[in-house]
């Protein structure tokens, strides 16, 4: 049985649809890329999984039980956690406080301040720092890092790389790998495709609200890719 699992969901904006009966499946300890445009609906897939969206139709299962309806406060505590586009870390706190935040009720286990200043080194000089003093990238260290203080069993990543230079994305999507390494289920939305697909297993394009395209990384060819992510 999948970790996590949405069947037919569908979502709305107001009169806008921006989902139509999307349905997916990601396992216990994969990691799973959800690409596609920008407007392909991508960011209410994760608002849905992580309770900020509500849906209009279609459910979201988690470890086999329907969290419909369910709201964000109560899903975090049982191992779901979102690192928002564009970072949002609180900016009158200082990082150890960011951090700090994002354990408070979360679940116990083994990601602690220590463990994420091991994860991203320059945190730990930054731990007096406040938040609107950082640059992007320690932002979204930052944010992740919260995150994970929380000791989620499914890391949510809406646009790792967004805003920030090449520089600063490759050492962000090594860490990835750390923490999957440490049993935690990522599903990671971008519009970077080079980088989604090279660190997920499975992945699932977005087009216009519905999947376009599905399958394992390893099979789906560039052609298959640029047609399903610009529908040509």
């Amino acid at each position: 049985m999948a970790l996590l699992e949405i069947d037919e969901l569908s979502c709305f904006y107001g009169d806008f649809q921006a989902l139509f009966g999307v349905s997916l499946d990601v396992d216990e300890g994969e990691t799973v890329a959800v690409i596609g445009a920008n407007g392909a609906g991508k960011s209410t897939l994760l608002g849905a999984v992580s309770g900020l969206v509500a849906p209009a139709a279609g459910d979201v299962r988690f470890d086999g039980r329907s969290i419909r309806g369910l709201p964000a406060h109560r899903r975090v505590p049982m191992g779901i956690a979102l690192v928002p586009e564009g970072r949002r870390i609180f900016p009158s706190l200082t990082v150890r406080e960011n951090l700090l935040v994002g354990g408070r009720h979360g679940r116990p286990g083994q990601w602690t301040l220590e463990r994420v200043f091991e994860l991203f080194p320059p945190l730990e000089g930054l731990a007096g720092r406040w938040g609107n003093t950082l640059s992007g990238g320690e932002q979204q260290m930052c944010a992740v890092g919260r995150a994970l203080m929380g000791n989620p069993r499914v890391l949510l990543l809406d646009e790792l790389s967004l805003g920030l230079a090449p520089v600063v994305i490759k050492p962000l999507y090594a860490t990835l790998a750390a923490i999957a390494g440490e049993g935690t289920t990522v599903v990671l939305v971008e519009q970077d495709v080079t980088q989604a697909l090279a660190t997920a297993s499975r992945a699932y394009c977005l087009l216009e609200g519905r999947i376009s395209l599905q399958g394992a990384t390893s099979e789906l060819t560039r052609d298959q890719v640029v047609a399903a992510y610009f529908g040509v």
